[in-house]
């Protein structure tokens, strides 16, 4: 049943909780103004579009959305998408896209798949991130050089003709080397200088965001040196012209039958990519606060938000994990606090909106670069890449389609590859095991036998066989029956036969809900290619060796201990 998380979060509002949300919404407003105009350049399209898209769709996912503290807007994985369609059918086309997408989101939702998501294997979600990520960042070089590629003669490289500004990877590249000798060393100075900034800043404080600071710090230094020195720099003024101090009128696109099937795999594409991000950002969010969200819910407030932002002259929205966790640290309670940053969003627009055209483009770069950055993974990437060969295998694959060739692709050739590793990996396990019989990929509580030797305050659950990117959902459960006097939980490995990334990122997953809840895990029995994926993954570590143990028996014997 679709019930909004907003009115179960009114039922025991109070002044207090009113306060902490204005707070944190307001933060949240502010760390949001330069992403929502950053997104929108680095998608080709008008910067005041990130404005309307952060407003009417950030309102719509906080009103209508499954999570009590998600907080939507335009974000950097749907840039490539949206550049390539904007470049191929304007951006009319971005908006029937951006529609039928949301049409597809509603249906996920009405039709309760949310959870089919975390089907998708961690290797595929941090490849095509880190993919997009690297995508972003070569996108900004035009802006952090200050270059200014010349098309009057049409650029050529390998028989391919460019004669406006590509999307796809390699085409720009193509363009900027080309276009090398244009490079302008004040932006380039610029936008160096912004960078380190905004990787710095943290470290004085974090209750201000850096890529506020030095969009404000660039834009008035910009302004002191045109006047003093004659230097200059794009801005967003010089190359879109003004920013609408209001919301656009609602428009409905004309639909026509040849263009809805032309348009249909971007569709996909976005809605594939919006039910990822957004529910990936409502797990992180429940991971730091410990609730549960609503998936289907969520799906379907993604929807509506992907349905009513390009009416309101907006492009694709999607939850945004940065800015959910910005809204958490800051104190947010409920979706109150991500309408408020949707109405702070459009005061500022209102109020302040004439004076962003003055904003240097090499900031906007920096901004973007840092985005892409942390976008990256470094860590997650590297830890896979320590892992078995099957991960990492799809891991690049999946990276360099998002590349160089389209994110769908990405998703679906790395679904393949991983089914592939898992049913071959399937096959060798049952080869060697063929002698007794497995219940795959199930956990299971103790035998009754059993129950009676376990130490007061300690929970047991068996795994038996294959614990992969398919069993999270169990060990949610595992933790949501974990009762008040629970001090360990016993994981019985005995019959695991199977690990691979996406299960070891459940057991981290796992290993920080018990550590909310103060409950030690320990591992009973494992076998020696889950532990050695352990060790190499550096997660035997982080749950503790000295809470490996074995067998049953002194797994009791370390549950006493404690």
């Amino acid at each position: 049943m679709f019930k909004p998380e907003l009115f179960n979060s009114l039922k025991n509002y109070n002044t207090k909780t009113f306060f902490n949300d204005l707070i944190a919404g307001i933060i949240v407003g502010i760390v949001a103004l330069p992403l929502a105009i950053a997104f929108a350049i680095a998608s080709g399209v008008g910067p005041e579009r990130g404005l309307f898209t952060a407003i009417v769709a950030g309102f719509c996912i906080s009103f209508f959305g499954g999570s009590r503290v998600q907080i939507g807007g335009p974000t950097g994985a749907f840039a490539v998408i949206v550049f390539g369609v904007v470049q191929k059918f304007g951006y009319s086309g971005l908006v029937i896209a951006t529609i039928m997408a949301g049409i597809m989101l509603i249906l996920l939702g009405v039709f309760k798949m949310g959870g089919l998501v975390k089907f998708i294997p961690y290797t595929i979600i941090t490849g095509f991130t880190a993919g997009i990520a690297v995508t972003i960042a070569a996108g900004q070089i035009g802006d952090f050089l200050g270059l200014v590629p010349d098309f009057s003669t049409p650029i050529t490289f390998f028989s391919k003709t460019y004669d406006k500004m590509p999307g796809d990877f390699l085409g720009k590249i193509v363009v900027y080397i080309k276009s090398i000798q244009t490079i302008n060393w004040y932006s380039f100075g610029m936008a160096t200088i912004c960078l380190i900034v905004i990787f710095l800043w943290p470290k004085l404080t974090k209750k201000i965001p850096g890529s506020l600071v030095v969009i404000i710090l660039a834009t008035v230094i910009d302004l002191i040196i045109k006047n003093t020195l004659g230097w200059e720099t794009a801005t967003i003024g010089s190359r879109y012209g003004s920013i609408p101090s209001s919301l656009p009128a609602p428009q409905i696109p004309s639909f026509n039958i040849e263009l809805i099937k032309e348009l249909f795999p971007t569709a996909i594409s976005i809605a594939v990519l919006a039910a990822i991000e957004s529910l990936l950002s409502a797990v992180v969010a429940d991971g730091m606060i410990g609730t549960q969200h609503d998936s289907d819910t969520e799906l379907i407030a993604q929807g509506i938000a992907n349905i009513a932002s390009p009416i309101f002259g907006g492009i694709p929205a999607t939850g945004a994990i940065a800015r959910t966790a910005t809204n958490i640290k800051n104190g947010g309670k409920t979706p109150v606090a991500g309408i408020i940053h949707a109405i702070v969003l459009l005061l500022i627009m209102m109020l302040l909106g004439q004076l962003a055209v003055y904003i240097p483009m090499a900031a906007l770069s920096a901004v973007l670069v840092s985005v892409a950055w942390n976008m990256a993974g470094i860590p997650s990437v590297r830890a896979l890449l320590k892992g078995q060969k099957s991960d990492i295998c799809v891991l690049v694959i999946t990276f360099l389609i998002t590349v160089f060739i389209d994110l769908t692709v990405a998703i679906e050739v790395g679904l393949g590859f991983a089914a592939f590793f898992f049913i071959k990996k399937m096959i060798d396990v049952s080869e060697v095991q063929s002698s007794r019989e497995t219940l795959v990929g199930g956990i299971t509580t103790s035998s009754n036998d059993e129950l009676s030797q376990i130490p007061h305050g300690v929970l047991i659950y068996r795994i038996d066989g294959p614990l992969f990117f398919g069993t999270v959902r169990k060990f949610e459960l595992a933790i949501e029956k974990a009762k008040i006097d629970c001090k360990a939980i016993i994981l019985q490995m005995e019959n695991m036969i199977y690990l691979d990334a996406g299960g070891i990122k459940a057991l981290e997953q796992f290993k920080s809900a018990c550590d909310r809840k103060k409950i030690t895990i320990i591992i009973s029995g494992i076998h020696t290619q889950p532990y050695l994926l352990l060790e190499k993954m550096g997660t035997a570590e982080l749950i503790g060796r000295e809470n490996i143990k074995p067998n049953l028996d002194e797994s009791f014997a370390r549950a006493n201990e404690l």
